[in-house]
């Protein structure tokens, strides 16, 4: 793990959580994409966001921690060799790649990186 990338949080309104934020903690407006439900405010001149996930769009969203991978495939196939169940295979986002896990206690934690590639067939392994 290279560092924090961004902490989610699921709202009910997301229109309300936007002004709570932005109005009443004075958090900048990083990113709004409504139609994807999705809002992000900057923490000071941190790049880590704190976004927000409308749960009318992601039911099952609960409040998850990201972490900066190198590469995910690799740190996919690496944490799943010590035992670790991720919720998913690895997927797209707008930056890169992702995937999440919980840890034993229940908790989402989640593994980013920035690399364009798409995931392939042939993603790297371990040998």
């Amino acid at each position: 793990m290279k560092d924090y990338d961004n902490f989610f949080l699921p709202v009910d309104d997301l229109e309300s959580a936007k002004e709570f934020y932005g109005q009443k903690l004075g958090l900048g407006l990083k990113f709004d994409f409504p139609d994807a439900g999705m809002s992000a405010f900057n923490v000071g001149a941190e790049e880590p966001a704190i976004i927000l996930k409308d749960k009318s769009k992601f039911p099952d969203a609960k409040p998850t921690i990201w972490f900066v991978v190198e590469v995910v495939q690799q740190a996919y196939h690496s944490l799943a060799d010590k035992g670790i169940r991720f919720l998913s295979e690895p997927f797209r986002i707008r930056t890169g790649n992702a995937v999440e896990f919980e840890d034993p206690f229940g908790n989402r934690l989640g593994i980013t990186d920035y690399r364009k590639e798409e995931i392939a067939a042939k993603a790297i392994a371990p040998e």
